[in-house]
């Protein structure tokens, strides 16, 4: 939605031309005598574009002066003439660097276990951005929002409930970088996949200060210096040209004849909730439950290639739930792993030890 863009309302009859934003949720709607009428962005739907983006000047005054039979001065006249000019954006040194960045911030920080969030996509360099904002749904990908986010600025690109959060673990940022109107080093497109620990946003201290926002943010970096964040997931393809090679270079180092063996340390993980979140207030057992199921996969997937690598989960005993759901992972998705209790000396019947083969 942009200045000069036809809208109409959501939620009551009318409509208008988009003159101004009050603020980044309110927009200013122009009605047919010339009013501006602020109404949520949320409440308006864009039905004709706006594709030069021309601003007019004091049209509705003009118009009106028409309709009623009044006079028109020349400087009236020189006003309803198309704004052409815009600025050039400011560049800053070192700005030819492309530094892109994917942040997040809860819109009430003194309710972290209610409150919703707001994303950003933030072109830290003095390139236009034309990118797209995806999140992964099983092997497919869906747009949340597609958009040009200027040089050295940020865009905010949604606003999105708790409830959300499960669809948000794995997102793709996709960006080309260009200048305007003048010459440019080339940058390659990108595509960058990210993996998100939704569990950080139950925690109000992952939350930390940064040059972008007033606020306290959780911020990913997507482009660092020009050189995009490995990807966190790989095809097959990648998979097996990389095995490939790695047998190809073991055969060619000179093999010891006893191969040592090599000791993985026991890794320990808390999954009881008062470890993991700073507060439980208003949250389901469901909740908390999907939250402690997040950390026991983030942890698995961190060490799946540590072959022998020795896990105790710690979940307690209660009434079994969290032990139950964690073998159903453990059968379905991690089908190389063993399992067994841990040491009841020192866990007493609430661990489960998992060994990676």
């Amino acid at each position: 939605m942009k200045i000069g863009d036809k809208v109409r309302f959501l939620s009551e009859v009318g409509g208008g031309i988009v003159s101004g934003f009050k603020d980044k949720d309110t927009v200013l709607v122009q009605d047919a005598d010339g009013f501006d009428i602020p109404m949520p962005v949320r409440e308006c739907v864009v039905i004709d574009t706006n594709d030069y983006n021309i601003a007019k000047v004091n049209t509705g005054t003009h118009d009106k002066k028409k309709l009623s039979g009044q006079g028109v001065n020349s400087h009236e006249k020189d006003d309803e003439r198309p704004v052409t000019f815009v600025p050039k954006p400011l560049e800053r040194k070192e700005g030819d660097k492309l530094n892109v960045l994917l942040a997040f911030v809860p819109m009430n920080p003194k309710e972290m276990l209610t409150t919703a969030f707001e994303a950003y996509l933030v072109n830290d360099s003095n390139y236009y951005l034309n990118f797209l904002y995806m999140s992964a749904e099983g092997a497919a990908w869906r747009v949340r929002f597609q958009g040009v986010v200027e040089p050295n600025t940020k865009l905010f690109m949604e606003e999105f409930e708790r409830s959300e959060l499960n669809d948000m673990e794995r997102v793709c940022v996709q960006c080309m970088a260009y200048k305007q109107d003048k010459t440019f080093a080339l940058k390659p497109a990108m595509n960058v996949e990210l993996r998100i620990d939704t569990v950080k946003f139950y925690k109000l201290h992952t939350f930390k200060a940064s040059d972008f926002f007033e606020e306290d943010a959780l911020v990913y970096d997507v482009v660092k210096d020009d050189v995009p964040v490995r990807s966190v997931f790989v095809n097959a393809e990648q998979m097996k040209e990389a095995l490939l090679k790695k047998r190809v270079d073991e055969r060619q180092e000179r093999q010891p004849a006893r191969k040592e063996a090599k000791q993985n340390h026991l890794l320990e993980v808390d999954l009881h909730i008062h470890e993991l979140l700073d507060n439980t207030n208003g949250l389901s057992n469901k909740e908390m439950l999907d939250c402690q199921l997040r950390e026991f996969r983030r942890v698995m997937d961190e060490n799946i290639k540590n072959k022998g690598q020795k896990i105790v989960f710690i979940h307690g005993k209660g009434e079994g739930v969290l032990r139950n759901e964690i073998i159903k992972e453990l059968k379905r998705v991690y089908k190389g792993c063993t399992w067994q209790d841990a040491s009841f000396r020192e866990y007493g019947f609430g661990a489960t030890m998992v060994v990676v083969r």
